[in-house]
């Protein structure tokens, strides 16, 4: 582990290589898992507060099952607050658009610019952030269906940890984020 201000990260996510390959994947984490995609708190507000923008995004299946439970429940596993999802699993907020499953939310944002991409466990994938008290623990989710992300990484020599750099500056800050490469120099050059 490397520490980087009141963050532990995993060297998983220094030295791993990624890069999102949609194309081959055709975006199947947003419909493979157990859950919705993980919510803070404050998301929930931010995607009430963008909803109208939202809704003109997203698809009837989308729509109904929004009017029907809400944007977010509670995970059964573990309790934590989760993206309701459709019958078929896949995230209440996604559209498939050429083949391709995609974000209402990010759509939205795109195109309204109202400061929510999408939720941050999403944007940071395929980092994962566990909190301990004070301290959050940054690790690599390693996931079958993102193989094409792990050679595309390789070929394009990007780490996971660059390819999630909006991500991390958008929950750490940007200081932060100089302080991680900082940190990831003086690891290479040990």
């Amino acid at each position: 582990m490397i520490r980087v201000d009141n963050c532990l990260v995993s060297e998983d996510v220094i030295e791993k290589a990624f890069s999102c390959d949609v194309l081959s994947c055709k975006g199947a984490c947003c419909i493979e898992g157990d859950a919705g995609a993980p919510l803070e708190d404050n998301e929930v507000e931010s995607i009430e507060q963008n909803l109208d923008f939202i809704k003109q995004e997203m698809d009837q299946e989308g729509l109904e099952t929004l009017e029907k439970l809400g944007n977010s429940e509670r995970d059964s596993f573990d309790g934590t607050l989760v993206t309701t999802c459709k019958t078929n699993k896949e995230c209440v907020f996604v559209v498939k658009k050429d083949g391709i499953l995609n974000c209402a939310i990010e759509i939205a944002n795109t195109k309204h610019a109202f400061g929510f991409p999408k939720p941050i466990s999403c944007h940071l994938y395929p980092v994962r952030i566990n909190r301990y008290n004070e301290y959050f623990a940054l690790n690599y989710h390693k996931w079958s269906i993102c193989s094409d992300a792990c050679s595309k990484g390789q070929e394009d020599n990007i780490r996971v940890y660059q390819f999630a750099k909006s991500a991390l500056e958008r929950k750490f800050g940007k200081v932060w984020y100089e302080n991680l490469e900082s940190a990831v120099k003086e690891h290479f050059s040990k």
